[in-house]
């Protein structure tokens, strides 16, 4: 990849959820380095699909921290909004940067107790860049308003997955109120999608596999979002469609809906003292414990405050 001096090459490669919670940040860069190009290494349909929404000018196809980045030319900004480890840190200083932000032993401090939002929005924010939690919206073009009902049960995690038979139950009673449940599940989530519906009924739909842009069409057309700690929860939050998000093995408070608190319900049963696994390999406690009457009744008042 061609870049030059004048560039700035900002790392984080990661899945939707924490590109979306870095959306902010990376406005904050365009506001402390403006007239410069900026390339967002991250995982190619991620990064392509916020090149095209203008928050950045090129991707740097990047899957997680194991191989170099393809970056020719040294002189430019880096960013650091993947980590704090060394592993990070060093895979931009091998891109010969000329000057590295991020939460080293210069930056200011990492602070464990702090939405993710917030975290690199302080970071950018030391270096120049002001941003805020008010920087999340996206401006997603879609069709008007549907009656739809999105069901996204899948999650990366068994510990953030609540099971498919509350889903199903949920759905059934959706169903039997009168709305439109629809199915929404990456191309992994094929079969989980599938399994939900045969235990709902064929009055359930399945969204089919559905690319990046297209499922940020089908969010921002819905009536309401029901989900896990996934990345479409954020997709929510950043386009403002009303959701009923399920909690388990980490705190709402440090990766919940940074703004429009209103048009967001969080469920969640867990203990700020006592943290869960959020890559765990059984479905956590807290979540577990969120029961099919409460989803509905959640979705119920949300649905009836948005007419």
């Amino acid at each position: 990849m061609i870049s030059g001096p004048g560039d700035v090459l900002v790392l984080r490669a990661l899945g939707l959820g924490d590109a979306l919670t870095g959306i902010p940040a990376l406005r904050g860069v365009r506001r402390a380095w403006p007239g410069r190009r900026v390339t967002l290494a991250a995982p190619q349909a991620v990064g392509s699909w916020l090149r095209d929404l203008g928050l950045v000018d090129d991707v740097c196809d990047t899957h997680g921290l194991d191989a170099p980045l393809r970056w020719a030319r040294p002189g430019h900004v880096a960013v650091n909004l993947h980590g704090r480890g060394p592993q990070s840190h060093e895979l931009l200083r091998a891109t010969a940067p000329a000057r590295l932000v991020g939460f080293t032993a210069a930056g200011p401090p990492w602070r464990s107790d702090e939405h993710e939002v917030d975290r690199w929005c302080r970071l950018v924010s030391s270096a120049g860049g002001a941003c805020g939690r008010d920087d999340l919206r996206l401006e997603i073009p879609a069709r008007p308003r549907s009656r739809e009902v999105l069901l996204h049960p899948g999650a990366a995690s068994a510990a953030r997955r609540w099971p498919p038979e509350r889903w199903a139950a949920l759905a059934r009673d959706l169903v039997g109120r009168g709305v439109t449940v629809v199915l929404t599940g990456g191309p992994d989530e094929a079969r989980l999608c599938q399994h939900v519906r045969g235990l709902a009924g064929p009055q359930v739909q399945v969204a089919g596999p559905t690319s990046l842009p297209q499922l940020a069409d089908l969010v921002a057309s819905a009536r309401l979002l029901v989900c896990g700690d996934t990345g479409v929860a954020h997709l929510a939050t950043a386009i403002g469609t009303p959701s009923v998000l399920l909690f388990g093995p980490t705190s709402p408070r440090l990766w919940g809906p940074a703004i429009d608190d209103a048009l967001h319900t969080v469920l969640w049963h867990g203990d700020e003292a006592t943290p869960g696994d959020p890559h765990g390999s059984v479905i956590d406690p807290a979540l577990e414990r969120i029961s099919v009457e409460e989803v509905g009744a959640a979705a119920t008042d949300l649905l009836e405050r948005s007419g």
